[in-house]
């Protein structure tokens, strides 16, 4: 990382426009982020590269004191959000930005070999984690807010019971709250995964509309006669195969070792807001043959966390923002329309929060500069070296368990 303190030269931080198809219009930095970068950090200059399809336009970047320009090639570092695409890689220089790499996954190895070839250093905002593991940074928040409300819109629309409007049809967070006002919704049990981020934002929007929350006991024994949802973590979906114990700490080591409790709300639960974190040896919520049981009540999956086969084995791959929801048969497994006789509904968008793109930009950027910009200026952070997978070129010592996958045959072929 670069030493500001001892940096005898302008540090330059450039703001990239996003490559990958289709494009995200979220951003790391607002114009006001970047204003208060310029004002505040004497050593540290913020210019934007040209993009017309930002949520913030080049004249707002432009209007808060920032230069705007097409060649990046003067910055130290470079920020973004998604995937660089490779023809856009520039050979030398820090990157941050969600490289999607962590968990090995295929589609992006052919991306951080690039990386090590052109001898760039890649810090992942993925990778940004406190001592106890709790990620730092990302836009999780607004992915909960976005993927529960289009749950939520879903399940109005499979049943009739309801109408809400897309999120995006709205200005932003503040007027999407106004169109809960006066909605009443029927009688139904939600339940709702994980605890981070995406849970939060999941839970800011149960209570906006007013559904209750009760205890896990109660929801699977009770019927109610208004909307209730159930918040299930850790110690509620797993227990030890052996000793039926839960530890945070053994599970995340030991995933193998634990069953999954979830299949006992299949039969109690209207709508499942699935927001857990997910890797491959750790128990899905249930089994696809799950589906084919008279008793799987489950009409609408929000599944925001958005992992293909992962935790919510129906979701048989991304859909999007502009059709947000599509249906599986569950007797075929088939992918069909929404809101079809015979099928479950599954919401899997991977880039939620680009519907509330100003909000999700600003909350992300605040946080960037709170916690993470000072360490990457002055070098020497635990917390930034720990994000480094890649350090000129070089795959780092916490990252040696991807040795193969960075440079070995690529796993797609």
């Amino acid at each position: 990382m670069v030493n500001c303190a001892k940096f005898e030269r302008m540090l330059t931080i450039g703001l990239i426009r996003e490559g990958k198809i289709p494009a995200d219009n979220r951003v790391a930095l607002t114009p006001a982020h970047c204003k208060w970068i310029n004002k505040n950090q004497p050593n540290v200059r913020v210019i934007v590269q040209n993009c017309n399809t930002r949520c913030f336009s080049d004249k707002e970047y432009q209007m808060a004191g920032v230069e705007v320009k097409e060649d990046l090639s003067e910055c130290d570092i470079l920020l973004g959000i998604k995937e660089v695409p490779i023809d856009m890689l520039m050979d030398g220089k820090t990157y941050l930005f969600f490289s999607h790499t962590k968990k090995l996954q295929p589609y992006n190895q052919h991306l951080l070999k690039e990386i090590i070839a052109r001898k760039i250093t890649l810090i992942d905002y993925e990778c940004l984690e406190h001592e106890d593991g709790k990620r730092i940074i990302g836009f999780g928040f607004f992915a909960g807010i976005v993927g529960a409300h289009n749950g939520m819109m879903a399940f109005g629309k499979r049943t009739g019971q309801y109408q809400l409007d897309r999120v995006n049809a709205t200005k932003n967070f503040q007027y999407l709250v106004h169109t809960y006002f006066g909605l009443k919704l029927p009688e139904l049990k939600l339940a709702v995964t994980g605890s981070g981020r995406v849970a939060h934002g999941v839970l800011e929007i149960m209570n906006l509309l007013g559904i209750h929350e009760v205890e896990p006991d109660e929801y699977l024994e009770k019927t109610f006669a208004y909307p209730v949802y159930v918040h299930l973590k850790g110690a509620d979906l797993y227990k030890h195969t052996i000793n039926g114990n839960y530890s945070r700490e053994h599970f995340h080591h030991h995933p193998n070792e634990y069953t999954c409790l979830f299949p006992e709300y299949l039969s109690h639960t209207d709508i499942l807001m699935n927001g857990i974190y997910w890797e491959k040896n750790i128990p899905r919520l249930f089994n696809m043959e799950d589906i084919r049981r008279d008793d799987f009540r489950i009409q609408t999956i929000a599944d925001i966390t958005d992992d293909m086969g992962g935790s919510v084995p129906c979701n048989i791959g991304d859909s999007t923002i502009e059709n947000p929801v599509y249906g599986v048969d569950k007797k075929t497994f088939e992918k069909t329309a929404p809101y079809q006789q015979g099928s479950v509904d599954v919401m899997a968008v991977g880039n939620l929060p680009n519907e509330l793109p100003r909000d999700a930009s600003r909350y992300f950027g605040e946080q960037l500069i709170k916690h993470v910009l000072k360490d990457l200026f002055e070098g020497n952070s635990r917390i930034i070296d720990h994000a480094t997978i890649v350090k000129g070129g070089v795959l780092t010592n916490d990252y040696e368990y991807m040795h193969d996958y960075a440079y070995g045959a690529d796993l797609e072929h």
